[in-house]
């Protein structure tokens, strides 16, 4: 597994980088490729937070966790993403394990338009992030799945069902799913 670190407003020592490493990088034995984690420390109003993402052949599972002891984060967090591959394990089905169906994939990405100004009647929209992800060819229900593991409120992913149409999954005010596809 394969470590990225990010401090905010902390400094983090060595001894709770090997801690971090050794409890994510148990997480490993769910994946049959090498994944990679992404671990972001920080500090806000005396309380630790510790964010993990591990990605892994295109999903990702995301937790963030807010304790008094940064090392009481980590375990939270950890605990939290096992939980979540565990409780998602039989959607997930083989995937986790073992690439079912193998396809060439070529990812395909959204430009990047990172602060360009535009002048709309007057009004300026000044984008401020920008992010390029590649899209993956995937059913309905596995995006509504992968949305629910990154905390999201929408995914765009091409439609298997749909000749790999774009189409968005989003969670609807009601707790149910909407689906909006391109022709």
């Amino acid at each position: 597994m394969k470590f990225n670190f990010t401090e905010k407003k902390i400094k983090v020592s060595e001894e709770l980088r090997e801690y971090a490493e050794k409890k994510i990088g148990k997480l490993d034995r769910f994946f049959k490729l090498d994944s990679e984690a992404f671990v972001t420390f920080s500090c806000a109003r005396g309380r630790y937070i510790v964010e993990v993402t591990l990605k892994n052949d295109g999903r990702f599972f995301r937790v963030s966790d807010t304790t008094n002891d940064m090392f009481a984060s980590i375990d939270s967090a950890v605990a939290a993403i096992e939980r979540q591959i565990r409780k998602n394990k039989s959607r997930l089905g083989k995937q986790l394990r073992a690439k079912s169906l193998e396809k060439t994939r070529t990812p395909s990405s959204v430009p990047s338009v990172a602060n360009e100004e535009y002048d709309n009647n007057g009004e300026e929209f000044n984008i401020v992030r920008s992010k390029m992800f590649s899209i993956k060819p995937m059913t309905p229900e596995e995006a509504v799945l992968q949305m629910n593991l990154l905390e999201h409120e929408f995914f765009v992913f091409k439609n298997q069902n749909n000749n790999d149409a774009f189409s968005i999954v989003y969670k609807r005010k009601q707790g149910d799913y909407g689906l909006i596809e391109t022709k």
